[in-house]
């Protein structure tokens, strides 16, 4: 082999470089560690997430938090955009596959994006305390330059369903426990609560956290950078999205739209007029 093929080969072969799977034939590793011994080890698929995702297997309790936030926000019902989309979709002859895609590809800042968001909140407020601010200005701070860019809602904070989210008081919970155990430090926990109790001051009721709150409290105490905590969020979803995408095709149907046929949507534009004449 000339040299000037070898460099073309190796040009070639570094078109696509990674560090996350090393795969050959007869050969599958990922991040250094063979598919069959993981399989024999019964690494779960929240392990495998992290350990794609971060490089490196978690422990118990890391891997025990992350199934609790992923598991906890697979479905809210066909309400959620993004579970009626995959019901629809599924009702225009595609397959599983494309339904899902449709349902995910609406996972975005306003719907699916809150706990990204939620995670960078925290973690501006985080360094604000490490700058030296004490924690109620940190929050007042942080909530302040949240609103400058997000505009009024804070997200992670407020349902328009739930007075209280069913969800988040168990997830917290669980981030105590592994506080206690000195595996995650509790601080976000305790800013979430402090922007909780800020969001609630003067306001004659409460802004509880919601499921995002909860979930970006998990993932900033297990070290996921914020955007990751959105792809997370995915993956969570796409359970419930798979399986109302399924129970659809299962229950049949065609061509349905958001709302029953008998009802027509509201009209606002121009009355009945006559085509000018084009002579």
């Amino acid at each position: 082999m000339t040299d000037t093929t070898q460099d073309a080969r190796k040009m070639t072969e570094d078109w696509w470089r990674t560090s996350i799977i090393d795969m050959s034939p007869g050969v599958i590793r990922y991040r250094g560690y063979p598919i069959e011994d993981l399989i024999r080890e019964r690494v779960s698929l929240a392990q495998m997430i992290w350990l794609m995702t971060r490089g490196e297997l978690p422990t118990r309790v890391q891997a025990e938090l992350l199934e609790a936030a992923l598991m906890a926000a697979v479905d809210h019902g066909p309400q959620a955009p993004s579970i009626a989309i995959a019901r629809m979709a599924a009702t225009c002859g595609v397959g599983l596959n494309s339904a899902m895609a449709s349902a995910v590809n609406v996972l975005g800042d306003v719907h699916g994006g809150a706990g990204e968001q939620a995670v960078e909140l925290y973690e501006d407020i985080a360094r604000r305390m490490d700058g030296g601010a004490t924690e109620d200005d940190a929050v007042a701070a942080g909530l302040q330059a949240f609103v400058e860019v997000h505009g009024k809602v804070i997200s992670g904070f407020g349902h328009r369903f739930h007075p209280i989210d069913p969800r988040s008081a168990p997830l917290l919970e669980l981030v105590d426990e592994a506080a206690r155990k000195g595996e995650v430090s509790g601080e976000f926990a305790r800013i979430g609560r402090a922007v909780e109790a800020k969001l609630g001051a003067g306001k004659g009721k409460p802004i509880p956290m919601n499921i995002d709150g909860a979930t970006a409290v998990i993932y900033a105490e297990l070290g996921f950078p914020a955007p990751l905590a959105r792809g997370l969020f995915c993956l969570s979803r796409s359970v419930g999205v798979l399986a109302h995408a399924w129970e659809q095709t299962q229950q049949g149907g065609r061509i349905k739209g958001p709302i029953p046929r008998q009802f027509i949507p509201t009209y606002e534009g121009r009355d009945k007029r006559k085509v000018p004449s084009q002579g």
